[in-house]
């Protein structure tokens, strides 16, 4: 294993990089219709470069149906990933995850109140889930990281998580209540805690592109101190790492990526608790080498669910959550199994 994380390089990139792209072309051909890889190729190709071609039944499925809920898929498993392996970085804590923070539940409870009081945002028939996702997203954070500063000044991991814990119980208790008096809702709200991305569009993956871009780009910026922060608090502070602001950089755009993520997706577990740890087993513990292939691992994972969620089943499409709760959860209990054994 060892020998695997000094040789991790380029050539590794490249290969998650092919992997990758193997498997989008395998979920955009594969469905209740399976379509030929030539087809798809042309497809893609043609609609790249603005060639003008008849539309046809297949052309449709994959550039209106297909293409861009994998798009979508590949950048929610990404990000989920990415935000879990920053957070089991900067609690070092292996089970630590978005959902640690309440962030995950706080965003999904601002989606079900969008979904049982229909409210619109003008000129978007899903903004309004959207936005009351990612403000209860931040208003969990504050609200989260305000009482734990109240509790200890020094914003210490154990404060952080235990109040995380009781908010995502708090909260569960309110969706649950929600639903109860949403008959007319009960059936959306229900699959969408569950997590889907069927319906979702390239609107949906250029939001989730460039929220990427930017809570990405500021995780990956910080991954020379989240391995300071693997030999401790008090030890990155004595090599001038500044740990409360970094803490808090970390901790808000986390929650930022994770709201535009549960807003589009609905809440999808164990991708950002389970796919670090593989990914780690690959890469070692260097984050400048682990936070980027948590978001390939991550994105082929959730494709790979999504593609078994609408498949397994046909013509029954089963909500991704299921499909990523039950193999995470069974792959969480044989890397929790190895990491005990080795102790």
């Amino acid at each position: 294993m060892k020998a695997l994380s000094e040789r991790f390089s380029g050539w590794t990139y490249a290969l998650f990089t092919l992997t990758l792209a193997a498997i989008l072309l395998l979920c955009v051909c594969t469905g209740s219709v399976s379509i030929p890889l030539a087809d798809t190729l042309t497809a893609i190709w043609n609609t790249i470069w603005g060639f003008d071609i008849p539309a046809n039944i297949s052309r449709n499925i994959i550039l209106n149906v297909r293409l861009p809920r994998v798009l979508n898929v590949a950048l929610v498993g990404a990000a989920l990933s990415l935000c879990g392996a920053a957070m089991q970085g900067l609690l070092r804590n292996p089970l630590a995850d978005g959902s640690t923070l309440g962030v995950s539940s706080g965003a999904s409870l601002g989606a079900v109140i969008a979904l049982a009081f229909d409210i619109p945002l003008p000129g978007s028939p899903y903004g309004g889930t959207m936005l009351m996702a990612m403000t209860f997203a931040f208003l969990s954070l504050l609200l989260i990281l305000s009482l734990a500063y109240v509790l200890d000044r020094s914003l210490s991991t154990n404060s952080i998580i235990l109040i995380g814990v009781i908010f995502s119980m708090f909260a569960s208790s309110v969706i649950s209540l929600i639903i109860s008096f949403s008959n007319d809702h009960v059936r959306s709200i229900a699959f969408w805690t569950m997590g889907s991305l069927s319906g979702t569009n390239y609107r949906h993956a250029r939001i989730l592109a460039l929220a990427l871009l930017v809570c990405g780009g500021i995780l990956l910026r910080y991954a020379r101190e989240l391995n300071a922060f693997a030999i401790g608090e008090d030890n990155a502070r004595h090599i001038g790492v500044n740990v409360k602001r970094v803490k808090l950089v970390i901790l808000i755009t986390v929650s930022v990526l994770i709201g535009v993520c549960v807003s589009i997706s609905g809440t999808i577990g164990f991708v950002g608790l389970v796919m670090p740890h593989m990914a780690r087993m690959a890469t070692g513990p260097n984050h400048k080498r682990l936070l980027p292939a948590s978001m390939f691992s991550g994105a082929i994972f959730l494709l790979l669910a999504d593609l078994a969620a609408r498949t397994l089943l046909s013509p029954i499409e089963l909500s991704i959550g299921v499909v990523t709760s039950l193999v995470g959860a069974a792959a969480f209990v044989i890397i929790f199994y190895r990491t005990r054994k080795a102790r």
